[in-house]
């Protein structure tokens, strides 16, 4: 199980102190599989620190379009969130049934018709997740399409059935875990301009990442399909809060431990893309936190960044 944590050190790394670190962790802690969870956050922790900063020592493109790109990847995972049930069970020719109760035609598909149903061809989670994997692998001109097709989803969402009804239906929370759904054009908008911008840049300035990425977005969809966890309910809102939550603490490590800005983009566009949909549509979510506590918690990382890169920068300038 130790071998689990050397993958948050990158690669370089893992083939100089790779052996080195787990014979360090067999020896202060015989016996055991995995170390204290104390040890377990220092050592994610100095990961993360570790990647990021091959990815500042990595001059091959600028922080801005870094940031461009991590953005991007931010907002095809959060549209894409929702619909990890229903991309699994079409994939799957799962008909869920009583189960689907957060989407209108989720369960209704050309292989599990019945009496006074409505078919469709595909699901809507099928959007974010091809913009997702073009965007992991560098491929923005792949992903710019599928964006657009969101966008254009979510605006004839009262008239096209090809994806369904082109969302979720149902009440949210109110806080960072209410799920956005396809209605919402400004985060398909904002998606498509980023893909947009990065598509008109050279290919070979962005960044490929592994397939390997892909792994917790099909453990997610397994545990949604199986376990039936649709995007209204409190296990689900827990989960994306929870993720939410680790995803803005890598931020501030890794800003923390370079002085960068580039994760700071990503940040910032979150921050927008939630507080816009909690300020225009407050009718839609269920009222589990105060409004003020909801956007303090929304803007709070910005200048929390902010801070934790100028004193990095300062502690380098004394160096």
């Amino acid at each position: 199980m130790n071998r689990l944590l050397l993958a948050a050190y990158p690669e370089p790394y893992r083939s100089r102190q790779g052996k080195e670190l787990l014979t360090c962790l067999s020896e202060a802690y015989p016996g055991r599989s995995w170390p204290p969870p104390r040890e377990v956050v220092a050592l994610v922790r100095a990961g993360v620190q570790a990647r990021a900063r091959a990815v500042v020592d990595d001059t091959a493109r600028p922080w801005w379009l870094d940031g461009i790109h991590l953005t991007a990847l931010v907002l095809a995972t959060l549209a894409l969130v929702p619909y990890l049930q229903d991309v699994w069970h079409w994939a799957l020719h799962i008909d869920p049934g009583r189960h689907a109760i957060a989407f209108h035609f989720s369960g209704w598909y050309p292989w599990a018709q019945g009496p006074g149903t409505q078919t469709r061809l595909l699901p809507y989670g099928l959007l974010p997740l091809v913009c997702l994997i073009a965007l992991l692998r560098g491929k923005p001109w792949i992903a710019l399409p599928a964006a657009a097709a969101m966008i254009y989803a979510g605006a004839t969402s009262n008239s096209n059935t090809f994806f369904g009804d082109e969302g979720k239906a149902g009440l949210g929370y109110y806080g960072l875990g209410t799920p956005i759904t396809a209605r919402d054009l400004v985060l398909s908008g904002a998606l498509c301009t980023a893909c947009a911008v990065l598509a008109a840049c050279r290919p070979g300035r962005l960044r490929r990442h592994s397939y390997r990425w892909l792994v917790p977005v099909v453990l997610a969809m397994f545990v949604a399909g199986s376990l039936h966890i649709i995007s209204v309910s409190p296990a689900f809102q827990r989960g994306l809060f929870a993720l939410e939550v680790a995803a803005l603490i890598a931020a501030w490590v890794a800003t923390a431990a370079t002085g960068d800005y580039r994760w700071m983009v990503p940040v910032a566009a979150f921050a927008f893309i939630r507080t816009q949909a909690i300020v225009i549509q407050p009718n839609e979510f269920i009222r589990s936190l105060p409004d003020l506590v909801v956007l303090l918690l929304l803007i709070a990382p910005l200048p929390t960044l902010a801070i934790a890169a100028r004193r990095r920068q300062s502690r380098a300038l004394l160096e």
